[in-house]
Parts: structure tokens; C-alpha cells; sequence
């Protein structure tokens, strides 16, 4: 029977499947971002986000409506968002339920309208989309939706016909974004979009899926779109035994046996072979079940379990829990009141900052320079937009800089910042943390936090930066060669050296970073790097550019054993 709508728990359910489906990929997905880097990636980013959304639905029960539905979603992957791919996934989300929420059902013509403000509202919020992305299969789909219309009013034809074509534009990409080409792989954001949209069809489709979908960093377990209730159980008792049979069972002894089963329970099955039966049926009596069965033969691995009691067993396990859990927040949220009061009594400052950050040392240098709250942070994991919110509540005053310090961050940060109304937030788009310390050594306490935003942003061009790290996976990049387990010493636009040694990789990316205008080489070494090391080779390019300052730090980073500014 063709499906022509869709009621809000199916898309529900739909959703929940497509987020499933990510969650399954997310790894594959991560494997084909174009930088072999060991750090978050676009598959976690997107799960991530959409796992955000996935929790809220999931918890709506008896409140599911169309409309409670798309707030669910759209506030849920707004405030989840982590990443470039996961904002724009969030932004999508956003436009798609501005288009469904006055709806009871949705058809092909207001599913087709709900793309196009999905794809609008996603376009707008990227200051300079880039063809051969997420944003380019979101309009492929979107294009075919409206080309739809008129053609036909069966949903699952629309629906498949719609993800075929946004699947065909995701195998263009390479052919949009030479960088895709050159490293043989489609565009990581389109994949995991086209990957969501296939869960999702075959939910609606029917397929069985698992739903059950992990809260997102509240430590409150698994919640379900349904639960089995105690009153649920019809019959108490799990029985399953195994008969060796006196001699083979008949046909029509068979077929009353298994009469006889339904008649005192369900969930019935029955195996038989010529020497042996196995049975399994719930039931309220297993006696009689046995004392049948005895009449073919002998009893071996009798096995019964009461579903009741254990299903009572798991509702005091989950009190216990919940219990416990209660308590912990309360006394959490005892601390935040507590926290509140004090902060009521100190006078709320004009200027606060922000600053994403990750190693003890580089932590440090931040706070030094003035920086109110860390987010733990960066490379090895984004901070979502929720993340971002909570830390400008946490920061008592009036205007605020936000420091990404790193460019898949900076669209959060944005994010959060159109969310926040009582305070004035200013995002800084530093895009690596030399960046991010030199915005904040610029500025100038008696300027105005207009004057300062614009001088702080302007600064940044005046920073060349550097990252040594090493591959994941062989790749050819930006006409380089590279084999998993390479040095890598990655600029601000390309790769600019790889090898085996990472002293030689190191010398040779400052070495395309230095110009005759260089003063100030900077080096910020990470955890995995002794001490001794990072001093000797401060003195080599000392040595070696004595026209330059060289400064050596301990920044505790991990994943990134150097990471070099030039200024």
C-alpha cells in the first residue's frame, strides 16, 4: 500500500532511525575527511550533533506532536552542534522544521517546501558556502523534491528518488573540489547527510530498528520512544526445555502439541528433529508445559525464568539509579546556586573572554593573558554550541570575546553567539591558538569592544602558524605523497612538509613559514615532546634565523607534538 503522509511519530521514528545510521557509519565517514589527522572528525562531529536532537526526541513520549517534534529537533542539534559539518547539519535541521511544525502530516509538497527552507536557512548561516560540500547534496536533494512535484504523491517514491539523486550529486563532489579528486575520496559532510536520509527511509520503509538512543552527556542512561510496563507481561514465565524424544513426533502430534502451547501462553517455538525437540513458550504455568512434554520423552536443560521479576528487579535497579542521580544533582545544583550568590555579589565586569584550549600549558598562557573561562577543546574535540553557552553564562560580564582558535570551531561559536541576548558576544575567528594569543595580547583595555573586536580580527593576518602531527592513513595531498605514519607539518592553507624524521619535518614547514618581515618565532611543544628536545631545536632555528626572536614554551597539547607562530 503506497504511503502518501507521514504522522509525527513516524517521523519520529524516522529521525531516530537516521541518527542510528550515522551513529553505525560515523567511523567510515571519519575516514574520508581529506587531512589524515588523528583528531575529531566530521563523522563524530555530525553524530554528535544530531545524538543532541536524537535525546530530546526521545524524550518527548506522550507530548510528541508535530510541532513539539520540530522544536525537539531544531533546539536539540542547535545547542548539540560541534564542528563546521555539525552546524550546518543543525542549520539544516532549523530550516527543515520551520516548514513541518504547523503541520499534523506531512506530504510530498510540504516535505519538498521544508527542503528548500532547509537548504535556505543552511546557506545563509555559512559566510561563504563552498560548492562540493554537505550544502552541495542538500540542494541536490532539495532541487529534485520541487522537480517531484506533480510527478507523484507516493512518499516512499518521492523519498527514494530524492536520496538516489542527492547520492548521485555526493559522487560529483570530486569533480567540484579538486582537493576531493586528488585524494579520491566524496565530500565526508554529504556522505554522512546521505547517510542519515537512508536510515530514515527505511524506517519509513518498515525495517526494524533498534531506537533506543543514549542521552547526550547527562549520565542518565538509554530512553526509548516506548517501555514495556510490568502489566505488559501476559505470561510470567520464560520456559524452555529440550525433549529426547521416546521416537520421532508426527506431523499431527506436533501440530497439537503446539495447539496445546498457545492455549496456555505465546511466544511459542517449537524444533523438532528426530531424536529431539526444542521448546520455547511463556507462560503462567509451567508445569503443564513440562507434564505435556514428558509424554514424549525425557527432559534435559530445563531453563524457566520469571519475566516478572525481573522486569521489578530492573524497575528497583533504575529507582536506585535515578535515585542516585537525583541526588547528584541536587547537590549540584546546590553548588550553582551557591556559585549564583557569589557571583551576585561581585560587580559584573565590562570585558570577559573566552578561549578554546586544550594542553596544562597552553592553559595557562591564556589565563595569563586574561582569559576568564577554558574550554576544553580543539583539535582532538570541538566544543558544541551548548558547550559555548555555558561558558559565556559562567563569565560575569557585560561584553565578551570568544577565541576559537580553530576554524572548525569558529560556526559554533557564531552560533552561540545569535543564541545569547543578555550579554554582547564577540567572536574572534582565530583559527589556531597562536592566533587566538595574539588577538588577546592586542587588546587595549581602554578601547571599546567594537575597537577592540576589529583590531583583534585584524591582528590575526599577521600570524603565520604551524602544526606537526602525523598521518592516519596514506593520502595525496596538495601534490604530496603521504604514508600513514608520516610527519606532517601542516600551515595555514596547505600541508607543507612531510617525512620520517619529525625534527627535519619541523625545520622544513618554519623554513616555508620565515619571509624577510618575520621578528618572532614561537614554539609551543606538546605532551609527547621531551623537554630537551623542543630547547635544542629552539636554538637550531635561532641559529639558523638570528634575525628572528625565538621563544620556547611548554604547551602540554596532545596529538600535536609542535605547534609553531611566525609573526
Amino acid at each position: 500500500m503506497a504511503v502518501t503522509t507521514i504522522d509525527a511519530p513516524m517521523l519520529a521514528k524516522m529521525f531516530l532511525a537516521g541518527a542510528k545510521n550515522l551513529e553505525a557509519k560515523k567511523e567510515w565517514i571519519n575516514e574520508l575527511n581529506v587531512f589524515p589527522v588523528p583528531d575529531g572528525d566530521t563523522g563524530t562531529n555530525m553524530t554528535m550533533t544530531i545524538m543532541s536532537a536524537a535525546a530530546e526526541v526521545s524524550s518527548l513520549g506522550a507530548d510528541l506532536t508535530m510541532a513539539s517534534l520540530a522544536k525537539a529537533v531544531s533546539s536539540g542539534s542547535l545547542r548539540g552542534a560541534r564542528g563546521n559539518s555539525g552546524v550546518i547539519l543543525s542549520q539544516l535541521f532549523r530550516g527543515f522544521t520551520k516548514g513541518i511544525g504547523k503541520y499534523d502530516t506531512l506530504d510530498v509538497v510540504i516535505l519538498s517546501d521544508a527542503l528548500q527552507k532547509a537548504v535556505e536557512t543552511a546557506y545563509k548561516a555559512v559566510m561563504k558556502p563552498k560548492e562540493g560540500t554537505i550544502l552541495t547534496v542538500a540542494k541536490g536533494a532539495a532541487d529534485k523534491a520541487l522537480e517531484l512535484i506533480g510527478e507523484t504523491d507516493e512518499l516512499d517514491v518521492f523519498i527514494d528518488e530524492v536520496i538516489k539523486h542527492a547520492d548521485y550529486v555526493l559522487s560529483q563532489t570530486p569533480e567540484m573540489l579538486p582537493v576531493l579528486k586528488q585524494a579520491g575520496v566524496v565530500d565526508s559532510g554529504g556522505q554522512g547527510l546521505i547517510t542519515i536520509l537512508k536510515g530514515a527511509y527505511d524506517a519509513l520503509m518498515g525495517k526494524e530498528i533498534d531506537y533506543a538512543i543514549e542521552s547526550v552527556g547527562s549520565g542518565s542512561g538509554v530512553v526509548k520512544i516506548s517501555q514495556q510496563t510490568e502489566q505488559d507481561i501476559k505470561f510470567g514465565y520464560c520456559t524452555e526445555f529440550i525433549i529426547v524424544l521416546n521416537q520421532p513426533l508426527e506431523e499431527k502430534q506436533e501440530l497439537d502439541f503446539k495447539a496445546f502451547l498457545e492455549s496456555i501462553g505465546d511466544s511459542i517455538v517449537v524444533v523438532a528433529d528426530d531424536e529431539v525437540t526444542k521448546v520455547h513458550v511463556h507462560t503462567n504455568d509451567p508445569g503443564l508445559a513440562i507434564q505435556r512434554a514428558l509424554t514424549f520423552g525425557s527432559l534435559s536443560k530445563i531453563k524457566i525464568d520469571n519475566m516478572r521479576e525481573e522486569h521489578q528487579e530492573k524497575l528497583i535497579k533504575d529507582a536506585e539509579k535515578a535515585a542516585a542521580k537525583q541526588k547528584e544533582e541536587d547537590a549540584k545544583r546546590r553548588m550553582e546556586q551557591d556559585a549564583m550568590v557569589q557571583k551576585a555579589q561581585v560587580p559584573k565586569k565590562e570585558m570577559g573572554f573566552v578561549s578554546v584550549s586544550i594542553g596544562e600549558g597552553i592553559n595557562e598562557i591564556f589565563k595569563g593573558l586574561g582569559v576568564d573561562y577554558i574550554i576544553a577543546g580543539g583539535q582532538t574535540m570541538n566544543p558544541s554550541t551548548e558547550d559555548m553557552l555555558n561558558a559565556i553564562e559562567e563569565v560575569n560580564a557585560e561584553n565578551i570575546f570568544i577565541l576559537p582558535n580553530n576554524k572548525n570551531i569558529i560556526l559554533a561559536a557564531n552560533q552561540a553567539a545569535s543564541l545569547m541576548e543578555e550579554k554582547n558576544i564577540f567572536v574572534i575567528p582565530s583559527k589556531t591558538v597562536p592566533q587566538g594569543i595574539t588577538a588577546l595580547i592586542n587588546y587595549m583595555p581602554d578601547s571599546t569592544p567594537q575597537e577592540n573586536a576589529s583590531r583583534m580580527t585584524e591582528e590575526l593576518a599577521n600570524v603565520k602558524s604551524g602544526q606537526v602531527t602525523y598521518a592516519v592513513r596514506d593520502t595525496l595531498i596538495d601534490d604530496k605523497s603521504i604514508k600513514q605514519g608520516d610527519y606532517m607539518g601542516i600551515g595555514d592553507s596547505a600541508i607543507l612538509s612531510v617525512g620520517t624524521e619529525m625534527e627535519t619535518v619541523t625545520k622544513e614547514m618554519v623554513a616555508q613559514m620565515v619571509d624577510e618581515e618575520s621578528a618572532i618565532i614561537s614554539i609551543y611543544y606538546g605532551e609527547e615532546v621531551a623537554a630537551e628536545a623542543a630547547q635544542k631545536l629552539g636554538e637550531q632555528l635561532q641559529e639558523q634565523y638570528s634575525d628572528c626572536e625565538v621563544e620556547v614554551h611548554c604547551g602540554g597539547q596532545p596529538i600535536y607534538y609542535y605547534v609553531i607562530s611566525v609573526e
